[in-house]
């Protein structure tokens, strides 16, 4: 059986490994393929999700070969057969071990950030990767928290070969694999999609993980959310349409971009909208294009006008409110909010299912407003141009990936989800509502 991908491969483990929830479970994924894996089985289990890192030890010529496997606390796994095999010299091994010790060092800073590490001591720790291959990576992970006190260890895998599980017994006390398999090859012959996971997709992960136990519960609004005012936004020579709500005491104003073919009306930013005021945050769901202009596609793909429409309204709101501006774009919106953020003073940006590849290169890199991709990860084109565009931003930056979903978020639960990741980004970043209001812009 081939797993869809490593979320389907997830759901699978955590029915399987459904007798731990009630105990008290940490999960840890082993980056990167791990972690949307293991966040998986977290959810399922109703556990604390956290990261570790152990990086593997490559022959040289044939990085896939591992001839061991280091990890934090200068852990390190050595296999035996595979140098004497390779016949591989103690400085190469050296050499490769130094290389890969920076690059652990480095991801142990990327993912934990300012994050503590969750307690294994004296609990149940489930170790999670998308597969096995030599071991040898679990091996050390194991080791790991074996010197950090857990109690129990069990290793969960989806799949891995029949003859590595049994040298497993001896640092784990139970190895959960849902496929043993006898001619194995390689791990990605496994899932339909093993596309490479990211350092921005493991980090958003983790912080999607953290929220219920390190997010401050969110101030919401009592009651109904404020309604929405019909207004008109000077912009250049028109006037654009626009939908308004203030709830009160609202710590800022997000301005919406739709995409080509919708408008203010889109339902899909209305229920982001209604999350985001519920959230103590304005909303502008702005037309910024006219009737008349958008029978014109050339308008609707022109991130340049759209940029400078979306920079009128930002001013128009900080006369209007008094508010520091986000935005929030969707589709080619993303790419006009994008291009609009490079030289202005945006507090926080949000992109779902955009194309921020449409703003200009140069735009890209002078964006400074902490900015949020969110795509479904069947939305697999658009993931890829996220991926690119994000490799050129220097900003604080995450991709989200809905696992599941495509382009418009139309499966149940996905547009829940993009509404909840917004609202913690925007209430993250967002100014507080005791503190400085930014200056505004010259006009």
């Amino acid at each position: 059986m081939r797993y869809d991908d490593r979320t389907d491969a997830g759901r699978r483990l955590a029915r399987r490994l459904e007798y731990l929830r009630g105990e008290d479970v940490v999960v840890l994924g082993l980056p990167r393929g791990g972690v949307p894996v293991a966040y998986e089985v977290a959810r399922g289990l109703d556990a604390p999700l956290d990261v570790l890192v152990v990086r593997k030890l490559g022959v040289p010529w044939q990085p896939e070969l591992g001839f061991g496997a280091i990890g934090e606390q200068g852990v390190r796994v050595l296999n035996q057969d595979i140098l004497d095999e390779t016949g591989l010299s103690t400085d190469r091994q050296e050499a490769v071990e130094q290389t890969e010790r920076a690059e652990l060092e480095r991801r142990v800073s990327r993912y934990r950030a300012e994050r503590v590490p969750v307690p294994v001591a004296g609990r149940t720790v489930v170790i999670v990767d998308d597969g096995l291959a030599t071991g040898a990576t679990a091996e050390a992970a194991c080791r790991v928290v074996r010197n950090q006190g857990a109690a129990r260890i069990i290793l969960a895998i989806p799949v891995g070969p029949e003859r590595t599980l049994p040298h497993l017994d001896a640092v784990a006390d139970q190895v959960v694999c849902l496929q043993a398999i006898r001619y194995f090859g390689s791990v990605g012959a496994w899932y339909h999609d093993f596309a490479q996971t990211s350092d921005t997709e493991v980090a958003a992960l983790l912080a999607r993980a953290d929220r219920p136990t390190t997010t401050a519960p969110l101030p919401d609004t009592p009651g109904d959310p404020p309604p929405d005012r019909d207004v008109e936004v000077p912009a250049e020579h028109v006037r654009l349409a626009a939908l308004l709500a203030l709830p009160d005491a609202a710590r800022a104003v997000v301005a919406f971009a739709h995409g080509s073919g919708s408008s203010r009306h889109s339902p899909r930013n209305q229920y982001v909208a209604t999350a985001l005021n519920r959230a103590r945050l304005g909303t502008l769901l702005l037309d910024l294009l006219t009737e008349d202009e958008e029978g014109d596609r050339g308008n609707v793909f022109d991130v340049l006008l759209l940029a400078r429409r979306l920079e009128a309204a930002a001013d128009w709101l900080r006369r209007e409110t008094d508010l520091p501006v986000c935005y929030f774009g969707a589709s080619t919106g993303a790419g006009a909010a994008l291009e609009a953020a490079a030289d202005d003073n945006i507090q926080a940006i949000v992109s779902r299912g955009g194309r921020p590849d449409l703003a200009t290169p140069a735009a890209l890199a002078r964006v400074r407003a902490p900015t949020l991709l969110i795509v479904g990860s069947r939305d697999t084109q658009v993931l890829s141009l996220n991926r690119l565009a994000a490799d050129r931003m220097h900003c604080e930056h995450q991709l989200a990936v809905v696992p599941g979903a495509t382009h418009l978020f139309t499966e149940p639960g996905a547009l829940d989800t993009v509404a909840e990741l917004a609202r913690d980004w925007f209430t993250t970043h967002a100014a507080r509502p005791d503190a400085d209001v930014p200056p505004r812009r010259s006009a």
